[in-house]
């Protein structure tokens, strides 16, 4: 870095996810993860991640396309999030063009599943970044 550089700092803070139901999507989010409930927030729901971000529901009351939610967890972490999942007998896959499913996947080096939530938003959960089975040089 040239001394004359200023280094940034900026972290990822919030980010508004639309539902269909708030309460609804947030509270499955929550109940899957194994996250706290979901906290009002003026017309927000709320919910907080460990690296303090917020996920912060809306119902916009206008059609909305899916979008797609990556959350990256812990080996011990993704056996209870399995768990959930199949206990609520939620359909889930090994890959995002749904052609395994009731699988996960073993990508980068840990596993990894896909699932939607109740507003049709794409989930997925992994246990290892994208890239990181890859030699870094």
């Amino acid at each position: 870095m040239n001394t004359h550089e200023k280094k940034v700092t900026i972290e990822f803070n919030h980010l508004m996810i639309f539902a269909k139901n708030k309460q609804e999507s947030a509270s499955f989010l929550t109940e899957i993860l194994g996250l706290p409930a979901p906290k009002p927030a003026a017309f927000f729901l709320s919910v907080d991640f460990s690296n303090n971000v917020t996920f912060q529901y809306a119902e916009p009351g206008v059609d909305f396309i899916m979008q797609h939610y990556a959350f990256l967890v812990a080996e011990s972490d993704f056996d209870e999030i399995l768990n959930r999942i199949t206990e609520k007998g939620l359909e889930y896959w090994a890959d995002p063009q749904q052609k395994r499913p009731g699988e996960y996947n073993l990508n980068h080096g840990g596993r990894g599943l896909y699932f939607y939530d109740p507003s049709g938003h794409g989930m997925e959960v992994i246990t290892r970044p994208y890239g990181s089975d890859e030699i870094k040089g």
